[in-house]
């Protein structure tokens, strides 16, 4: 069975394409209009999708799809929802954890998403998510310093390793930008750790690879996370309708 699950976040759409539970491929930088096209060219039955800007408009019409869910806060999951504002919580990060609880059923999660916006989200071993923090991501703390004072230049993150000290305008900005980030990652996941000793950390997002390296911490990386997740929904919905 060939699903597609389609992930259109802040900045960019995503797509998985799957057989049952083995993801095929992965399609970035999509737009709107190429995802009907995909669908057909492949050959697809079942579509997840969960967008947090935009409707997928004649999606199901164009394609002749039966089944196009749409991820909402009213859905029903394979995991548990307890955020006490269903209806304010983005649903990546919905998708996010059930991807998480697919890859390590039975275990406590912390996921982490690192891109335009910074979020870490918590499911236990029983499949419950519980919620968890959302930070400005790397991009919006370069705009924030640049558009919210008088001289500091507006940067973009490098490859190379980052000095504790920066020596220099642009150096201290980087620093405090980048090494900030993985001090933030580092202490919240130092803190879990505290409290739920057998964590499983798992990492995703545009920004993931690049922070990859730089986090000191036992991490699993998985930039299809969400997808994944999002498969895993329709998954369950398959075997449940």
């Amino acid at each position: 069975m060939q699903n597609l699950a389609i992930d259109m976040g802040n900045t960019r759409i995503k797509a998985g394409l799957f057989s049952d539970h083995t993801l095929l491929k992965v399609r970035g930088d999509l737009r709107i209009a190429d995802l009907s096209k995909l669908a057909v060219e492949e050959g697809v039955e079942q579509v997840i999708v969960s967008s947090v800007v935009s409707d997928l408009d004649h999606f199901e019409s164009e394609t002749g799809l039966e089944q196009v869910i749409k991820l909402n806060p009213l859905l029903e999951l394979p995991i548990g929802n307890r955020y006490q504002t269903p209806l304010t919580l983005g649903m990546d990060r919905l998708a996010a954890a059930a991807g998480a609880h697919s890859l390590y059923p039975g275990n406590d999660c912390l996921v982490i998403d690192v891109g335009t916006t910074n979020t870490y989200d918590f499911l236990n071993g029983e499949g419950d998510y519980l919620g968890g923090a959302i930070s400005p991501g790397m991009r919006l703390r370069f705009q924030a310093l640049n558009q919210h004072t008088r001289k500091l230049p507006h940067l973009k993150a490098c490859e190379k390793d980052i000095p504790l000290i920066g020596p220099h305008t642009e150096g201290s900005i980087l620093s405090g930008i980048i090494n900030g980030i993985c001090a933030e990652i580092e202490g919240i996941i130092r803190r879990y750790n505290e409290k739920f000793p057998n964590l499983k950390v798992v990492m995703c997002g545009g920004d993931a690879t690049f922070f990859e390296s730089k986090v000191k911490a036992p991490i699993f990386v998985n930039p299809h996370l969400v997808l994944i997740g999002l498969n895993s929904i329709l998954m369950y919905h398959a075997r449940n309708k």
